[in-house]
């Protein structure tokens, strides 16, 4: 059997910045084993499968670990492989998935994702975390990640993560977060338990972090930048328990896979 697969760059305009995913549609689902090996094989933060499912497409995601509820950056670039690549016409795509139903539509050269909030609490400053960052936060949160809070964007670029003391927190992952100087946030994350030690930009994080910095900012359409070494920009819209997420994404290869 051979499956088409394109590789996109997700939170990008040029190839080589952004976050990278493999994109395979497929007409019926293949069993989980295989899609976790395609998933493996490829070593990408990401790989997203999708089939055609009622009115929409049924969406699934796999680190080179395991499958994710929710990823950002591989449901964009599933929706910019729609768009670009198979020719999908309609002006909205609905995407059926373990988070429930994302909404994408094109608007001029970006695409608008429409993904549910999660406002992080206030949680008390787990002793692994300041060994994995190295330094204390000002405050700590938590959602389904735990997000340290700095005081500048200085302070986000100079870490230099402990990836073995991040294994022995409870959650997802960490996000770095602190108000950027030319955006409104900046952060990094890091997710070494999902074998991605620095996620070049996470649209999921987003989900955490536009809730927080719209509290804390008083504005709903925030402007951030991911520090990791790719590098990433996105626009933030927070409307009640529903975060919009704004940006674009190129073509970086077409490719088949062989597997049977």
């Amino acid at each position: 059997m051979n499956l088409k697969m394109f590789q996109v760059d997700a939170f990008a305009s040029r190839v080589f910045t952004g976050n990278p995913a493999a994109v395979v549609p497929l007409a019926s689902w293949l069993p989980d084993a295989i899609l976790q090996s395609i998933a493996e094989e490829n070593n990408l933060a990401e790989t997203a499968f999708f089939v055609p499912s009622g009115n929409g497409f049924h969406l699934r995601w796999f680190t080179p670990a395991a499958e994710v509820d929710l990823c950002g950056h591989a449901t964009l670039a599933s929706a910019f492989v729609l768009y670009e690549c198979l020719g999908y016409a309609e002006p909205k795509i609905h995407f059926h998935t373990r988070s429930g139903e994302l909404i994408v539509e094109k608007a001029g050269a970006d695409l608008r994702m429409t993904f549910p909030a999660t406002l992080p609490e206030p949680c008390a400053t787990p002793p692994q975390l300041i060994a994995a960052l190295g330094h204390a936060p000002q405050r700590t949160l938590s959602a389904f990640d735990y997000i340290a809070v700095y005081e500048t964007e200085e302070q986000i670029r100079a870490l230099v993560p402990n990836f073995n003391h991040m294994m022995d927190l409870d959650l997802r992952g960490v996000i770095a977060t602190a108000p950027g100087r030319d955006c409104d946030f900046v952060s990094r994350f890091f997710g070494p338990k999902l074998r991605v030690n620095e996620d070049p930009v996470t649209g999921s994080a987003h989900c955490e972090l536009a809730p927080y910095w719209a509290q804390q900012l008083g504005r709903t359409r925030l402007t951030a930048q991911q520090l990791s070494a790719r590098g990433g920009s996105l626009v933030c819209e927070v409307s009640g328990d529903r975060v919009v997420l704004i940006g674009r994404a190129v073509l970086y290869m077409t490719a088949e896979i062989s597997i049977f």
